[in-house]
């Protein structure tokens, strides 16, 4: 692929009304705001419903706020279970760091001046709003929200609502909000690759890019190959709900005494391997681009060069390739053969061989750094520290044996959150800090700042750690009450100290919440370079111009990670500084 000709005029003029400007929106810039308040809104009632669940399992007859009846039932639970699942995995963790952070940077970082669609990008938001409201519309219709989990495992979401409360209109509207989602990620995924390989500009190789546009175009392609499969299986779920089909439903089940004679044939494990093809790439599509602005980030406050960019590249490369070789680990329990689950065991080993690369290299980029402990340095290492403890439990999960044992239990729950929610969440945190100065012209207070990294890197340390040992003593999920299990009575104090660890790193989300919003209008005004970074972003002015580059056709001269070069008057070379002026910069 060759770099292009500077990035081409803009397919629109600057809008004027508020209307077009600031709702309807053609501007990467504005609707990369648009999708991350959309997640920001997300995550806060995504963990409103955590906190519920919380509440819950340590004082399962009190009364609770928001509950209908007080006292909240097992189907209740199941619900806020199923709906914090969805909400975070999609509205979150997929839609902040490539939707927000990729949509509003990637074009400005490779010379662009928009994205390559920008009708197609505003639609994208739009639908993805569209899917929002019509996932949490689930929780005001009659019967309630869903109780079939994230995973919406049939026959349980297949029947209807004979199969339990939630299970009618919820489960129908979750299905549909879906699939809108699939819809528009699919939409968006082509811009990114399209934008990537056709706006880049002059100058601007591959092997110039950085790694944030190499995380972004990969998590890209994973969403345009994952996607489709999960909007088919969706087609597929809808149609056995409301047409009478059968693609998931076998014969001769009996739910309340009443045999489902119009169903045959159906395949419930059918569903579980179209999720999980979707589902395992999934999990990189939520990590790749915490990963890419972790490498970028540590670079930069190292004021140190990549180490191994080349291997960088080729890593992300290849766990993107190996995401969608590991699906049946998560069947081990579904009676598969074992030669099937050696080879998706081997497999799932195998990508912890780029993963593992990773680490040494983000260790290789610190050592020897001239380290510098801003608030977007210390949620990357944050990262780093989490990914690779996620990671770590993710090697028992990956062998068949010991899955059997863990796969229902709570060791599950750590091993997810912590390597695909709360990593990915403090790669979020990160760019946040790294990128507010460009995005909104003022600088976050990093004092307080780094009050939220401490509490919340404590918190969910307290939370989440403790849930492996519960896991390992054979503590069970998605059970609403677990006083009538007698052996895990003891271990009812463990529960008590996650649910106030939970309390506490949620209340902690409020000093980020303060801080983000009282510094769009009273924070000190960003320099253009607050950060002394090298690539594109950061030769423009902040908050950038409508059309980034106010005309300028740029010319990248070097790669993305030009720090501590010997000899220069400063420590760094930006991009786009050309050659004869090297040295000369003050």
């Amino acid at each position: 692929m060759a770099e292009h000709e500077g990035s081409g005029a803009h397919a629109h003029t600057a809008p004027t009304g508020f209307l077009w400007k600031y709702v309807f929106s053609l501007d990467h810039k504005v609707i990369g705001i648009q999708y991350y308040f959309l997640a920001l809104f997300s995550v806060f009632v995504g963990m409103a419903l955590s906190l519920l669940m919380r509440f819950h399992l340590v004082w399962p007859a009190a009364h609770v706020p928001l509950i209908a009846g007080g006292v909240m039932k097992p189907e209740q639970y199941l619900a806020l279970v199923t709906m914090h699942g969805t909400i975070m995995v999609f509205m979150v963790l997929t839609t902040a760091p490539q939707s927000g952070f990729g949509n509003y940077l990637l074009p400005i970082q490779i010379g662009a001046e928009d994205m390559a669609f920008p009708v197609l990008n505003m639609l994208s938001f739009w639908t993805t709003f569209v899917s929002l409201l019509v996932i949490l519309a689930a929780f005001f219709v009659e019967g309630g929200a869903p109780i079939a989990g994230w995973t919406s495992y049939p026959p349980l979401s297949a029947v209807g609502d004979m199969s339990g409360p939630g299970e009618g209109l919820g489960q129908t509207l979750w299905v549909i909000g879906l699939a809108i989602f699939c819809l528009a990620s699919l939409i968006g995924a082509l811009n990114f690759i399209t934008t990537t390989v056709d706006l880049r500009a002059k100058g601007m190789s591959l092997m110039r890019m950085p790694l944030t546009v190499w995380a972004w175009l990969i998590t890209a392609i994973l969403g345009l190959l994952a996607f489709g499969v999960l909007l088919a299986a969706c087609a597929l779920l809808l149609l056995d709900r409301m047409a009478g089909t059968s693609f998931f439903i076998p014969g001769g089940l009996v739910f309340t005494d009443t045999v489902l004679a119009a169903h045959e044939g159906g395949s419930p494990l059918l569903w579980q391997h179209l999720f999980w093809f979707f589902g395992h790439p999934e999990v990189y599509i939520a990590i790749l681009p915490g990963m890419g602005v972790t490498s970028h980030v540590l670079s930069n406050f190292s004021r140190k060069p990549v180490f191994g960019y080349r291997a960088m590249v080729g890593a992300m490369l290849a766990i993107g390739f190996l995401g969608f070789c590991v699906w049946g680990h998560h069947m081990f329990v579904s009676g598969m053969s074992p030669y099937s689950a050696f080879a998706f065991s081997l497999l799932t080993m195998t990508i912890g061989v780029p993963s593992a690369i990773k680490t040494f290299n983000w260790l290789g980029t610190l050592w020897g750094g001239k380290i510098q402990f801003t608030c977007a340095m210390l949620f990357a290492l944050g990262f780093v520290s989490l990914f690779v403890t996620g990671g770590l439990s993710g090697l028992f999960l990956a062998q068949p044996t010991l899955d059997l044992y863990f796969h229902d239990t709570f060791f599950v729950v750590a091993h997810f959150h912590f390597v695909m929610g709360v990593a990915a969440i403090f790669g979020i945190f990160a760019a946040t800090y790294f990128w507010y100065p460009k995005m909104f012209g003022r600088m976050l207070n990093e004092t307080v700042g780094k009050v939220h990294f401490w509490l919340t890197f404590i918190g969910v340390y307290c939370i989440f750690m403790p849930m492996h040992f519960l896991g390992m003593v054979g503590r069970p999920r998605r059970y609403a009450d677990l006083t009538g299990v007698n052996f895990l009575g003891p271990l009812h104090s463990v529960e008590f100290f996650i649910s106030i660890a939970a309390i506490f790193t949620i209340a902690a989300q409020f000093i980020f919440l303060f801080n983000f919003l009282y510094c769009l209008k009273w924070g000190k005004k960003a320099e253009s370079n607050p950060w002394h970074g090298t690539t594109l972003e950061w030769s423009i002015p902040s908050p950038p111009p409508f059309d980034n580059f106010a005309g300028r056709h740029v010319q990248v001269y070097r790669g993305a990670y030009e720090f501590s070069v010997p000899g220069e008057a400063q420590d760094f070379i930006p991009q786009d500084l050309a050659p004869e002026k090297v040295g000369k910069a003050n």
